[in-house]
């Protein structure tokens, strides 16, 4: 599996196709090294997940505007039945002769390509082109709407980036939600641009997580999370847009802390409690969690945090800190592909009440940019980050007795609390601030509220506070929840075990 961040996918019968994109980490802060063409993709890469097969085709034998378009990053695309679409994308052109957003829309027929790399035979045949300065986007978003096409947000950079300030290049945001239906018989392929949504105001974002969403009245939308940069200062938006077929809204009062750029992203719909939830791993964010406490960098840092935010029955978004971390600073520019066979909606959204296993995989998250560290762009050379070639599985654990909704409730911000590691084996280390001085009383319960573990602690100063439990209660259990509680307030967490 090669390192691979930034790119396009699609699956076709139990097969994943990963084209495009960048085989480095974060672009490099010298000017005449950032994007280089040595870092560009240059294949094409079928994997096969369950059997761990990986098979590569060399895309030079095709046409030279195709080649350009599979060479660069950051391209908004789609899977529609057997067709993948690619639009725009940022890198090196060879006919230009200098970096640009390319203007164009590519069609691929995943049946024949699949079959072709797998076979090592000619793909030459599998990709057709059309062109259209509105397809000239990057770091935005391709989605669709009862058969209208979304390409949300995004910029059009021309010339080579600079992050020293100098005028070596051009860049333009979208500021829109630009619309078009397509036509394609499989030979004929051509595009129709319906009036766009212009608002420089809620649409001046880029690099950033859009995602499918089933609303509490049964409808299809999209929200578009947070995102960069602020039109007055280099910080990510914090705020989110819901879309729909007919319109959209800016929602100010709602404040995204975790994950402003692009990375893994997971939406799942509760039919039964008319909840949306979203969840994102890892990535690039100004906020992240430390013992309980929210720091805030405007270095805007790689993270480990998982976060959710969901949409609750009454349309109102609320955001939530799972607890559990990844292993290292991943998920940035990664992406999530589901399981085969999954429930799931006509958008995607996988459906989470016929989910009824205790432990279900849901997918897997490939690829993206992993860090050495928290703050590299300052100091990047590219060496800090690479591109990861690591696959890892994502499973959903429901518990036996208690849904998603009670993993995090509205006491959690109280004390701060966090168990760390989740998942745990023999120990578990709370952490947590103590508002006041008045003792805490630490409760262990099994999922049928049996009582395993009490402690109370005294002598607290208000602070951060930490607590070990090392016990046998830890051991015969899959899943326990975790009690902290004073005469004033009350913080749970859900723990998983694993033996």
């Amino acid at each position: 599996m090669p390192g691979i961040q930034s790119y396009a996918w699609a699956k076709y019968e139990g097969k994943w196709i990963l084209l495009g994109g960048r085989t480095d980490g974060l672009h490099k802060r010298q000017a005449n090294a950032s994007f280089d063409q040595a870092g560009q993709n240059d294949f094409i890469t079928v994997v096969d997940p369950i059997t761990a097969q990986v098979w590569t085709a060399s895309i030079s034998t095709l046409a030279i505007s195709i080649q350009e378009q599979l060479l660069s990053t950051n391209m908004e695309f789609i899977q529609a039945d057997s067709f993948l679409y690619v639009v725009g994308g940022y890198g090196y052109s060879m006919t230009k002769g200098t970096h640009i957003t390319h203007a164009v829309m590519s069609a691929i027929h995943l049946p024949s390509l699949l079959n072709h790399v797998v076979n090592g035979q000619s793909i030459q045949n599998d990709f057709r082109q059309i062109s259209d300065t509105n397809f000239a986007v990057t770091g935005g978003y391709l989605n669709e709407l009862n058969g209208v096409y979304h390409l949300t947000g995004g910029q059009r950079f021309d010339g080579r980036y600079n992050p020293m300030g100098h005028a070596s290049y051009t860049q333009t945001y979208t500021n829109a939600d630009r619309k078009f239906t397509l036509s394609d018989d499989g030979t004929n392929l051509s595009v129709n641009f319906l009036a766009e949504d212009f608002d420089p105001a809620v649409f001046h974002r880029r690099d950033y997580n859009v995602v499918p969403q089933i609303f509490p009245n049964g409808g299809e939308g999209l929200i578009a999370f947070s995102g960069v940069f602020q039109v007055q200062a280099d910080l990510p938006f914090l705020t989110a847009v819901v879309i729909d077929s007919q319109s959209y809204r800016l929602e100010n009062s709602f404040s995204q802390y975790y994950q402003q750029y692009h990375c893994a992203h997971i939406p799942l719909y509760s039919e039964n409690n008319k909840a949306m939830h979203t969840l994102f791993l890892g990535g690039i964010s100004q906020y992240y969690d430390s013992a309980g406490t929210l720091v805030k960098d405007d270095n805007v840092p790689f993270v480990k945090s998982i976060s959710r935010v969901t949409m609750d029955q009454n349309g109102l978004l609320k955001e939530y800190n799972m607890g559990i971390e990844l292993p290292d600073y991943l998920g940035a520019s990664a992406e999530f592909i589901p399981a085969d066979n999954l429930p799931e909606f006509g958008n995607g959204v996988l459906k989470y009440d016929d989910l009824t296993a205790d432990t279900t995989l849901i997918g897997y998250m490939v690829g993206g940019i992993q860090s050495t560290a928290k703050n590299i762009f300052f100091i990047n050379t590219g060496n800090e980050s690479s591109a990861s070639p690591t696959i890892y599985k994502i499973s959903l654990i429901k518990g036996v007795k208690t849904g998603m909704e009670q993993l995090n409730n509205e006491s959690y911000k109280s004390f701060g609390l966090q168990v760390l590691p989740n998942p745990a084996k023999n120990k578990l280390d709370l952490h947590f601030n103590a508002l006041t001085a008045e003792p805490i009383v630490v409760e262990v319960f099994d999922m049928q509220g049996k009582l395993l573990y009490a402690h109370t602690l005294t002598n607290l100063s208000p602070g951060a506070e930490s607590h070990r439990i090392e016990s046998a209660i830890l051991h015969g259990n899959t899943m326990v929840l975790v009690v902290l509680r004073s005469a004033s307030m009350k913080s749970t967490q859900k723990v998983v075990l694993f033996h």
